[in-house]
């Protein structure tokens, strides 16, 4: 996997054209786009990008999307989940044409990242929602990267609808484990009652990853983000070890 290349390097710290590549669904509303951007210089799991739409009449309008998959030469993947009333979103998921071209500025963000090849502590990933976006790009990269570290994902959906990535995240083996928490509505089997993420479904910082105290990743809405990183606290999880991305 390429490493981005410095800030102001690269078109790409500028905007630049990317074509519409395919365009997938993961849920009833949500997308996966594939972009193919020349020239890209390379990005880290939990970067993102942001993309640019310029009207006829020449208005903009730009967002931030994040990248779902670890960087594999010129292509691209973000996840796009349409927002009631955007001006952005609602376009990229069901409206642009395959082949259309935007413009595209990143990667960004050095914060909310993961570097597999410096890997050597557990990794423990908190999602909500669409927060499992830039999640997924580092379960990927642990993949891909062969990290022998353990890594469990701990994804809170309101019901089996919502579901990104399902197939996927169920073909997961160790050392990675996937754990799904429903809020309002669980599948036919279920053991957990239907409710948001509690202290229970969270591990110690002691617990089954020790001796290694995890690095924590949280993302997804903003009050989902503040109650989990709280419910870590809790839990023993020194706050320099959690980092977190807000959405919304």
């Amino acid at each position: 996997m390429a490493a981005p290349a410095a800030r102001g390097s690269t078109p790409y710290q500028r905007w630049a054209r990317a074509t519409l590549l395919a365009r997938t669904p993961e849920t009833g509303t949500a997308r996966t786009l594939v972009l193919r951007a020349p020239g890209w210089p390379g990005h880290l799991p939990g970067q993102h990008i942001d993309i640019r739409l310029t009207a006829e009449d020449g208005y903009q309008a730009a967002r931030s999307y994040s990248l779902a998959a670890p960087g594999r030469g010129e292509h691209l993947e973000v996840g796009v989940q349409p927002v009631d009333d955007g001006e952005v979103s609602p376009y990229l998921a069901e409206d642009l044409p395959v082949g259309a071209d935007v413009e595209v500025r990143g990667p960004l963000g050095g914060w909310f990242v993961w570097r597999p090849e410096r890997a050597t502590a557990p990794l423990l990933l908190l999602a909500g929602g669409s927060g499992v976006v830039p999640l997924m790009a580092m379960l990927r990269g642990h993949r891909t990267s062969g990290a022998r570290v353990p890594a469990r994902l701990v994804y809170s959906v309101r019901d089996p609808a919502q579901l990104w990535y399902g197939s996927e995240l169920a073909a997961f083996a160790p050392p990675v484990s996937v754990r799904l928490l429903h809020t309002r509505d669980a599948p036919p089997g279920d053991p957990r009652p239907p409710g948001r993420i509690a202290s229970a479904d969270l591990p110690d910082a002691d617990g089954p990853f020790a001796p290694g105290v995890p690095d924590v990743f949280v993302c997804g809405p903003t009050g989902f983000v503040e109650y989990a990183a709280d419910l870590l606290l809790l839990a023993g999880h020194p706050a320099e070890r959690i980092r977190t991305e807000r959405f919304g």
